[in-house]
């Protein structure tokens, strides 16, 4: 792939192998990752343990040497400190000094971001308040909970006003509330024309929020692409309807499958081009018509299936 100027993010070709510390082997740890994140968008990076997401994330940001590879944010080579200028991250397990109070540690962070210092003051106050820390500037981080320092790792990252965003395991610690949170975080950057990408464990999360997605195994890229165009399932639709009793009329019953009923609404699968005959059939038979949608795999059993396939191809 040619490079995509207009990408906020992109990675291509990118390579990382380690030697060994007993012999002279090597391991690859990612081999010839490209993506490309469009801006203003959502892209989530996905991946078993030991898939190279964090290893592809460092060395987007200059934190791991590439072996080989482009890695572009903003049309800036990103390997630089130039290039990272723009950039918010939160690493996967943020660390912060525990004797810190959080306006500090923010403060600090801040000055290191290049943030002019007139405006520190204001940028810690908002940035703790879209976190949820309001009020807890003078709180000295060693009484601070896990997910309350997960919550300031997403404020420091967020500290410098960035058009970039990098996540990884950014709901990683957080109750339910806290993760919704965090989705509504995301959501809100995007629409204020920010770019991220989230890489994550949490799939349900992923789906939420993510425009795009690319996973990785085994350290290369699995499958890439538009999420509602990954998850449908080719050729079936899904149909949702009422006040069918409670069982399925024949006339229905022949011609569907993957059916499911919950508080009176059922829910089946139906062929392309059957469509129509059923809409009619639900109609004939005194029912009501909910929904009718492309039918598409829940992310969690996509991810499965894919991870599941390529290690059958390895094994083979």
């Amino acid at each position: 792939m040619s490079e995509d100027p207009a990408a906020a993010i992109l990675v291509e070709g990118a390579c990382k192998t380690y030697k060994r510390v007993v012999g002279s082997s090597t391991r690859e740890a990612v081999r010839d990752v490209t993506l490309s994140v469009a801006p203003g968008t959502i892209h989530g990076l996905l991946g078993p343990n030991g898939a190279g997401k964090t290893t592809t994330l460092k060395m987007l940001l200059g934190l791991v040497r590439p072996t080989g590879g482009v890695f572009r944010i903003l049309g800036e080579d990103s390997t630089r400190p130039a290039g990272r200028r723009s950039v918010g991250f939160m690493p996967e397990q943020p660390y912060f000094p525990q004797h810190l109070t959080a306006s500090s540690a923010l403060g600090l962070y801040a000055r290191l971001s290049g943030v002019p210092t007139p405006q520190i003051s204001d940028r810690i106050a908002s940035s703790l308040e879209r976190v949820g820390l309001a009020g807890r500037e003078r709180t000295t981080l060693s009484t601070f909970s896990r997910g309350m320092l997960q919550r300031l790792g997403i404020a420091q990252a967020l500290i410098n006003d960035p058009s970039v965003v990098i996540l990884d395991e950014p709901a990683s610690g957080l109750d339910p509330m806290g993760q919704r949170d965090i989705r509504n975080l995301m959501l809100a950057l995007r629409d204020a024309g920010a770019t991220v990408l989230l890489s994550s464990h949490q799939l349900s999360e992923v789906e939420a929020v993510c425009d795009e997605v690319t996973i990785l195994n085994g350290g290369k890229v699995a499958a890439e692409g538009d999420l509602d165009a990954l998850l449908s399932i080719e050729g079936r639709t899904s149909v949702s309807a009422r006040n069918l009793g409670e069982s399925l009329p024949p006339s229905i019953a022949d011609h569907v499958g993957v059916v499911a009923v919950s508080g009176g609404v059922w829910v089946f699968s139906v062929d392309d081009d059957r469509v129509r005959a059923v809409i009619d059939a639900v109609d004939d038979a005194g029912g009501r018509v909910v929904a009718v949608s492309p039918m598409r795999d829940s992310l969690e059993d996509y991810f499965a299936k894919l991870v599941a396939d390529v290690a059958g191809e390895v094994a083979e």
